[in-house]
C-alpha cells in the first residue's frame, strides 16, 4: 500500500519536513547516515527539535578512517545509537577472489556489482521493518537528484516513505550550519573532498567542480549513483 504524502509548501524548514514525514510514515523511521556534513546536520536538527530519529550506517569495509572518527564523535556528543550493517562476507570474498580488489574500475557493470554487495544489499536489511527513511540528499548535488521531493514514496523499497529534509539547501548553507553549530566534521573536507564515500571511489576535487565529481570520477555524471537511491 502506498503511503500518503504530506502536502508541504516550498521552503519548508528541515525540522518541519522531518516531523511531517515521520508522522506520515506512521511507524519507525531511520536516517541512513554516511557521516557527511548533510547527515550530521540532520542529526543535529532532529536533536535540537526533539524529534526521535533512528540512525543506521552501512560499513562497506572500505570507508576512510576519518569517517569512523565522525561516527565516534556523534556517539559521544549525542549519546547516539548507530545500527551498523555490513556486507555479507561470503559475497565480498567471492567477488575479490573472482575479480580482484579493484574490479569496480573496469566497467559500470562491475562497479554496480560491487556497490550492490557492499551497499545495496545491506541497505535492504537496514530498511526491513521501517516505514520510512531519511537521507541527506540535495537537489544541487547532481543531475540524478534534481527532481527530489521533500517526502516521496520509495517505489524501489516497498513504497516506504523517503524523507529528504535538506533537498533545497546548497553546499554553502550546509557548511555554514556545520560551522555555526560546531558539528563533528570529516577531516577530509579540509583536504578538498566534497562528497565522501568508499576510499577507493572518492577523491578531492576543485571548487569549480560539481559536488559529486570526486565520486567514481571515471564515470559520466548520469551514472554517479550506487543503487541506494533508485529513481
Amino acid at each position: 500500500m502506498t503511503a500518503p504524502l504530506p502536502q508541504l509548501a516550498d521552503n519548508t524548514a528541515p525540522h518541519e519536513i522531518l516531523r511531517a514525514g515521520i508522522e506520515a510514515a506512521g511507524g519507525p523511521v531511520s536516517l541512513a547516515c554516511s557521516f557527511s556534513l548533510e547527515d550530521v546536520a540532520i542529526i543535529d536538527i532532529a536533536h535540537a527539535a526533539g524529534i526521535p530519529l533512528g540512525v543506521f550506517a552501512l560499513d562497506t569495509g572500505r570507508l576512510h578512517e576519518e569517517t569512523y572518527e565522525v561516527a565516534e564523535a556523534l556517539v559521544e556528543r549525542y549519546r547516539l545509537k548507530i545500527d551498523w550493517y555490513f556486507p555479507r562476507h561470503e559475497d565480498v570474498e567471492q567477488l575479490e577472489r573472482d575479480k580482484g580488489l579493484f574490479s569496480f574500475r573496469e566497467s559500470l557493470e562491475n562497479r554496480h556489482e560491487c556497490c550492490h554487495i557492499r551497499k545495496v544489499e545491506p541497505l535492504l536489511r537496514a530498511l526491513s521493518g521501517l516505514k520510512g527513511w531519511v537521507t541527506g540528499m540535495r537537489r544541487e548535488q547532481s543531475v540524478t537528484r534534481s527532481d527530489l521531493k521533500a517526502v516521496e514514496n520509495d517505489a524501489a523499497n516497498g513504497n516506504i516513505l523517503k524523507i529528504n529534509p535538506l533537498l533545497d539547501w546548497n553546499e554553502r548553507r550546509v557548511m555554514d550550519y556545520a560551522a555555526e553549530h560546531s558539528l563533528p566534521t570529516n577531516r577530509l573536507y579540509k583536504q578538498k573532498y566534497r562528497s565522501i564515500g568508499c576510499a577507493p571511489c572518492t577523491r578531492a576535487i576543485g571548487p569549480w567542480d560539481n559536488v559529486r565529481e570526486g565520486r567514481w570520477w571515471w564515470e559520466n555524471a548520469e551514472n554517479k549513483e550506487c543503487g541506494l537511491h533508485q529513481r
